[in-house]
């Protein structure tokens, strides 16, 4: 159960004062559970956000469900986890609580009141709950932060100065720690839920990505989180596996049915336009990582766009089926039979 809409409607201009009587918690913090109004209070300021090298805001492009706010979790200092206010993110399906966010723009006249406008009802996004990023934190040390991104609940208020402005050029970012860290956090969102289909296939892919990474660690190869900041975009293509020794990114599956190694593939297609441009002493591999060896039309087709294979063999250790390079000269011709003649 959650909370009915309250007293306020988005775009509302309010100060703490007024909004903790109605919908709970209390203090000046970023993250504000109220757990006797089961509600949980965000509150962004891009002044604060900007001194640690990230901004929260709503993604400029919309996916297919709808629009994204990304919001950076709690903790100045060292590795951002899920614990205290974090959980409470995390957590608050689970805990019938609802999401209210706040964003801040200005203080009362004539006083050191600040003032916050009311955005309105959100809940984490079911699909990506949540990215890891590297931000600076009080000391000017790097270190992760959470990205939880969050999705609207009805009525909702959306300014353009609230937006995030999309990446003049396309931007790559290694990270040593953060995919291991992003697939643990994951875990631990799964144990919170009931079991499904999809929280199968996601644990099939955490626990395929870590035995590659053990594997691949053990062997002295580097092993990190890649993050594309795309032009144009304010979107980031993730990859957790990324072998910076020797310019390969591989992408795991769930299974090696079609569905999911078509959607590898798209993955890593999109990835190439990008990648080709990261300056590397050694040619840019693509391979998809998948729990057993997909079936032969589906090898055929990786191999078409030459994107190679790592898979799980039956003694529990990987295996490659390494794509070809050039395209088979015994591919079928496709060209259309009833198709009116082109322009010349």
């Amino acid at each position: 159960m959650t909370t009915s809409t309250p007293g306020f409607q988005p775009g509302a201009i309010l100060t703490r004062a007024e909004i903790h009587p109605v919908l709970g918690g209390s203090g000046y913090a970023g993250i504000c559970p109220a757990k006797e109004k089961r509600n949980v209070l965000l509150f962004s300021d891009s002044k604060i956000g900007e001194r640690y090298g990230y901004r929260d805001g709503w993604l400029a492009e919309d996916d297919d469900i709808g629009p994204i706010f990304t919001y950076t979790g709690a903790g100045k200092r060292g590795d951002q986890n899920l614990s205290g206010g974090n959980a409470a993110i995390m957590e608050h399906a689970s805990k019938g609580r609802t999401l209210h966010l706040f964003i801040a723009v200005g203080k009362v006249p004539g006083s050191d009141t600040r003032t916050h406008r009311y955005i309105g009802q959100f809940k984490v996004d079911d699909r990506n709950p949540f990215e890891i990023r590297e931000a600076r934190d009080e000391l000017g040390e790097d270190r992760n932060v959470i990205v939880f991104r969050l999705r609207p609940i009805g009525l909702y208020i959306r300014e353009a100065s609230d937006t995030l402005q999309p990446a003049s050029t396309s931007r790559f970012r290694f990270h040593r720690t953060a995919g291991r860290l992003a697939r643990a956090y994951r875990r631990q969102r799964r144990r919170q839920q009931p079991t499904n289909v999809e929280q199968v296939g996601a644990a099939t892919r955490d626990d395929l990505a870590d035995a590659f990474e053990d594997r691949e660690t053990a062997a002295g190869e580097t092993i990190v989180q890649l993050e594309v900041s795309m032009r144009n975009s304010t979107s980031q293509l993730v990859f957790d596996l990324y072998n910076q020794t020797n310019n390969t990114l591989y992408e795991p599956t769930a299974s090696a049915a079609s569905e999911s190694i078509t959607q590898a593939l798209a993955q890593l297609l999109q990835a190439r336009r990008y990648l080709r441009r990261l300056a590397h002493s050694q040619p840019l591999h693509l391979m998809v990582l998948a729990p057993t060896l997909p079936r032969e039309d589906l090898r055929d087709l990786l191999t078409e766009h030459g994107i190679g294979i790592v898979y799980r063999n039956d003694s529990g250790s990987f295996s490659e089926f390494e794509a070809s390079t050039t395209p088979s000269s015994s591919a079928p011709d496709f060209r259309c039979i009833d198709c009116p003649a082109l322009a010349s």
